[in-house]
This record gives C-alpha cells, sequence and structure tokens, in this order.
C-alpha cells in the first residue's frame, strides 16, 4: 500500500501545476461518492461531489485525493461533512443536485 501511494505522489509531482489539479480533484471525487452514498442515500452522486470539490479547500482536495488511494476512513466522511455544512456548499446543493434528485421523482 505505502508503494502505491509513494507512486501516486511521483506520478502527480511529475504533472504540471493545472494536470495536478486535475488528478487531484477527480482523486477526491473517488473518495467523495462512497460517503455521499453511505451518509445521503439517494443524492445525485455526480452534482454533489461536484458541489463538495469545487467548495474545498486545496488542503481538503489532496487530503481527500489521498484517502481515493486508500480508501475512504472517518476522516474522509469528516471532511466531506465539514464541506457539506458550508453555506455555498448548501446553496450549490440546492441548485445543481436538487434539480437532479427532482428529475427522477
Amino acid at each position: 500500500m505505502k508503494r502505491l501511494v509513494l507512486f501516486a505522489t511521483l506520478a502527480l509531482a511529475a504533472c504540471s501545476s493545472a494536470q495536478q489539479d486535475f488528478l487531484a480533484r477527480d482523486a477526491a471525487k473517488q473518495a467523495v461518492r462512497p460517503v455521499l452514498a453511505e451518509r445521503f442515500p439517494g443524492i445525485p452522486l455526480e452534482p454533489a461531489s461536484d458541489c463538495i470539490i469545487d467548495n474545498a479547500t486545496a488542503q481538503e482536495i489532496f487530503a481527500l485525493a489521498a484517502d481515493s488511494v486508500t480508501g475512504p476512513t472517518a476522516s474522509t466522511a469528516e471532511i466531506v461533512t465539514r464541506i457539506v455544512s458550508r453555506p455555498e456548499t448548501i446553496q450549490c446543493l440546492a441548485t445543481e443536485g436538487l434539480p437532479v434528485l427532482l428529475d427522477r421523482l
């Protein structure tokens, strides 16, 4: 497992800044989705994970990206919960996630 984390870190370091940001955000979404599915059943995962990542700090994104390698942990859930409780995230979920959810009904 440590080798995988080291390899992922080295691969990320070899990328440009824009590539690093894209890869980190994408990896972070992979860690966020299982937490959303467990804690908020029925929520549309794609728009909800976008809202969370868009309202996360760089530090939170990199922590979540690291969790995507090892799998979600209690720390992952804490970070997601903290981001979800921010007014900007709630607003995003209401405007982006709610319409998708209502379309499914």
